[in-house]
């Protein structure tokens, strides 16, 4: 499960950065 969440923040983290550039 904790491997999921951590997954999960580090796709979030590539989308924003994604998104901002």
């Amino acid at each position: 499960m904790f491997y999921m969440d951590v997954m999960l923040s580090l796709i979030c983290m590539l989308l924003l950065i994604i998104c901002v550039l």
